[in-house]
């Protein structure tokens, strides 16, 4: 088949793709402002979207259940890309920002901020993404260090297992913490680690926005180069590729993007791992094509995981992370089992 025909197609697919995605996203948002604890018809919704609701209909819409359905969507949005940006840097199916630890080190800086500063009411959310991103960067740094050979660089499997050791040293610092905290305190590290949307007001929307909508469309700006990435080190030195600052680039984007959704989401794992596979099964091993499928299926993934921890049992809510870790960790271990064939 003549390329340029097949661009075409694969670009056509792609574009119907998104706006299937795209039309699923609203679908499940109109859902998700129908259901809660306190029950609205399709039709106080929409006057009360349009000025005509009651106090009660308006706070529970505005004050409630919009922020939080806006934070699950961008958080969905921003992990799924930056996995899909460390999946392509490291050439590894199985990178995910949760795995690789950087989820955890990020967790970390918030959940010391929040336990030691008796002012946390206070504090601004803006705050929060730049405390996470300092996490996020020591234990990427911390990674970078563990994984790095001397004359051999890195190599995607010793990125992985530094990944996880990483992770599971900074949780079990964080289990440690607990057992020195009073009853709230422990209560909000609880939650936390079991990736509840727990900064679901309008602030934290206001704190979270700045990061996604500066950095997915330089993780898009960036695709080609991820591309090039896929050809192996060798080739795309030969091809130009200044490797280790366009590496290095790539991730400062993926931890700014996972740090920023750490901090109003916990630890959330797994949508970084089911968006981008997902996304090239779809539409192909193009970034231009993988990073906007990516971001809508992580979108719609956390909308409808927090949809279904909301509704599933009438008296308590069940984490968003825990609801995507049943999901995650059945594909998690079908990767695994089909990268040892």
């Amino acid at each position: 088949m003549n390329e340029a025909v097949f661009h075409r197609k694969r670009t056509l697919r792609t574009l119907i793709t998104l706006i299937i995605l795209v039309l699923t996203a609203f679908a499940v948002l109109l859902i998700s402002m129908n259901t809660g604890f306190t029950k609205m018809s399709p039709l106080e919704v929409l006057r009360t979207l349009f000025g005509g609701g009651t106090p009660r209909d308006e706070l529970v819409l505005f004050q409630f259940r919009l922020p939080r359905i806006v934070i699950a969507l961008l958080v969905g949005m921003g992990l799924a890309v930056a996995g899909a940006i460390l999946q392509g840097v490291s050439r590894n199916a199985l990178a995910d920002p949760g795995i690789l630890g950087i989820n955890s080190g990020a967790g970390l800086a918030v959940v010391l901020f929040v336990v030691t500063n008796p002012m946390r009411e206070s504090a601004s959310p803006m705050l929060l993404p730049v405390l996470a991103l300092v996490g996020a960067f020591a234990a990427a740094a911390g990674i970078y260090l563990m994984a790095y050979k001397k004359n051999k660089g890195i190599s995607s499997s010793r990125l992985v297992l530094s990944g996880i050791a990483m992770a599971t040293g900074i949780n079990a610092l964080m289990i440690v913490l607990t057992l020195q905290l009073d009853p709230n305190e422990f209560n909000f590290i609880a939650t936390w680690q079991a990736g509840s949307i727990w900064g679901s007001n309008w602030k934290f929307v206001v704190a979270l926005l700045p990061w996604i909508i500066v950095l997915l469309p330089a993780a898009l700006w960036k695709a080609r180069q991820m591309n090039v990435f896929s050809l192996g080190d060798d080739t795309a030195t030969g091809l130009g590729s200044y490797l280790n600052r366009q590496r290095l680039l790539l991730l400062v984007i993926a931890v700014a993007l996972s740090a920023a959704c750490v901090a109003v989401s916990g630890g959330i794992g797994f949508v970084g791992l089911l968006g981008p596979h997902i996304a090239r099964r779809l539409v192909g091993p193009r970034y231009e094509h993988v990073i906007p499928v990516s971001a809508l299926i992580g979108g719609v993934l956390l909308l409808v995981a927090d949809l279904i921890g909301r509704t599933l049992m009438d008296n308590s809510e069940i984490p968003a992370g825990v609801m995507v870790a049943i999901i995650g960790g059945p594909y998690f271990l079908y990767l695994l089992a089909r990268s040892r064939t």
